[in-house]
């Protein structure tokens, strides 16, 4: 009798990362000696390796595209390595940092979130993208980029070229604005405090706020985080808003979309839940938790903080070898100006909001 199928393939499940997972090692490590390189060279590295796996990952993969045999790899160091980055990285805050700047912050997040969602759906509109594009688009700038775009698509019963334009967007601006954002230091004149709720509130995933505020300052990083992390547990009530007021636009059509990429189009009123909040924000809260009620032993904090930044800056090269810039331009000039000016609004409303807080 022969061998059953599932025992025959579950061995060798783990070995089809190794491939993919060894060229993000390979990029981190190239990263990793190009800011020692620089470090020698000029005293100190302009470019961390966290921003240099990011734009050497990008570059590898719009030069050369990958064989199949890469992609399981490349897709675990993305999304699993990054999430384990994520949850070590709450050893590293307390939430009195957070607190500290005063429920006016807490407040304004929500106002930001709001105001951005409306803008950017807003801009779409104007520039003629159907309603559901211009959603997807507004939220996935306005909370959390691929995850809120993931979560949005059934519930409004988004199409598959659709979820498909505003994800390649999400993957090349998300890179754009780690590398940019920074130089709005200099120029506006920005406090770490000032920058890492700017940080927090304007780049897309919570992976891409560690390299976009590591560059700048500890405080940066701290606060980024922590108004990131709120700003994506705003998710739950827009995607609950969305499916309470959005039964038109999944009746629209007579027919499912098959691939949208967050699942199937789901019944009238039915959510899914386990999209809301993911694990490892969850995971990441209770080590917040843990330090600051002090049970992480202060010997562990170095140890745990120095994993966490290895294996962001090998999620980083993931994220970068998963990248094509070229994707972008089979996506049109209305949503590429609808994506742009959404952030733009973005950036501006939070900006406005350190201004009013007076935040230092």
């Amino acid at each position: 009798m022969s061998e059953p199928a599932t025992t025959r393939t579950l061995p060798s499940a783990p070995l089809r990362v190794l491939p993919g997972l060894a060229l993000c090692l390979s990029v981190t490590g190239l990263a990793v000696g190009l800011e020692a390189l620089e470090d020698h060279l000029f005293g100190r590295a302009w470019l961390e390796a966290l921003v240099l796996a990011i734009v050497l990952g990008t570059a590898i993969r719009t030069a050369w595209n990958p064989g199949p045999r890469f992609f399981p790899g490349i897709a675990f160091g993305a999304k699993t390595v990054l999430e384990i980055a994520v949850v070590l990285l709450g050893a590293s805050l307390s939430v009195a940092t957070l607190l500290a700047a005063g429920p006016g912050l807490l407040v304004g997040i929500v106002v930001v979130v709001a105001a951005a969602i409306a803008a950017s759906y807003g801009i779409g509109r104007a520039l003629g993208l159907h309603p559901r594009l211009a959603i997807l688009v507004a939220c996935g700038n306005s909370i959390c980029g691929n995850s809120a775009i993931a979560a949005t698509a059934p519930v409004i019963g988004a199409e598959a070229e659709d979820v498909a334009s505003s994800i390649a967007f999400t993957a090349v601006l998300g890179v754009l604005v780690v590398l940019g954002l920074p130089l709005l230091v200099p120029l506006l004149g920005l406090s770490p405090m000032q920058y890492g709720v700017l940080a927090g509130l304007t780049v897309y995933a919570v992976p891409q706020v560690l390299a976009a505020t590591a560059p700048v300052a500890a405080l940066s990083v701290q606060v980024g985080t922590l108004v990131k992390l709120v700003r994506v547990l705003m998710l739950g009530p827009v995607v609950l808003v969305l499916s309470l007021g959005a039964s038109r636009l999944r009746e629209e059509t007579g027919e499912a979309a098959p691939h949208v990429s967050a699942g199937e189009r789901p019944k009238p009123g039915k959510l899914a839940v386990h999209r809301l909040v993911p694990w490892f924000i969850l995971a990441f809260l209770a080590m917040a938790g843990l330090r600051s009620a002090g049970l992480i032993p202060q010997a562990a904090l170095t140890p745990i903080a120095t994993t966490a930044n290895g294996l962001t800056i090998v999620s980083m090269a993931a994220l970068g070898l998963g990248v094509d810039v070229r994707s972008v331009v089979g996506a049109g000039a209305r949503v590429t100006l609808a994506v742009v000016a959404s952030l733009a609004a973005l950036t501006a409303v939070s900006l406005g909001l350190i201004r009013v807080l007076g935040i230092a």
